[in-house]
């Protein structure tokens, strides 16, 4: 039985990993973005970097962004550095885990970009209570239909988020 169930859970890491290469490999940016920040993989990791979660952000059209852990000094910053992303995002899973699916990076200067790749302005007012703000999403972790860079991701759910996250 211990067997299997090690068997199961290595084949489920594997296919996490097969995954995430898929997704690097499609783009060169979601490659580098990946190789400078999988220490976030686990949460405790960017906790402990001064980040803090705000809640699960959903689409009015479907897909989500997930949970997004923000630092507030990498914020105030306004400097883009591919290691030290604005925020940090997680799907919440069933289990009550939560997965790395993607990276954030935001900066009030612009037009901004990331190795070659503009990101997209946002005005105000704006749901974050932000003034105007340019934003670069960077699905690294889990593919996204809708393009590496683009804000919602169809494969994305807030379905198991809890009141506190």
């Amino acid at each position: 039985m211990a067997v299997a169930v090690l068997a199961a859970c290595t084949t489920l890491a594997r296919a996490d990993q097969d995954a995430a290469a898929s997704v690097s490999g499609a783009s060169p940016l979601a490659g580098k973005v990946q190789a400078a920040n999988s220490r976030f993989l686990d949460v405790k990791a960017a906790t402990a970097e001064g980040y803090a979660p705000i809640p699960c952000a959903s689409g009015i059209t479907g897909g989500a962004m997930g949970i997004h852990y923000v630092n507030g000094e990498y914020l105030k910053d306004d400097k883009i550095d591919i290691a030290r992303p604005e925020a940090v995002m997680y799907e919440p899973m069933a289990d009550g885990t939560l997965k790395l699916v993607a990276v954030e990076y935001i900066t009030s200067k612009g037009p901004a970009s990331l190795d070659g790749q503009l990101f997209n302005f946002n005005s105000a007012p704006n749901r974050y209570g932000l003034g105007e703000f340019y934003e670069l999403h960077v699905w690294a972790w889990r593919g996204n239909p809708t393009g590496t860079f683009a804000d919602m991701n169809p494969k994305v759910s807030c379905e198991h988020a809890t009141p506190t996250q």
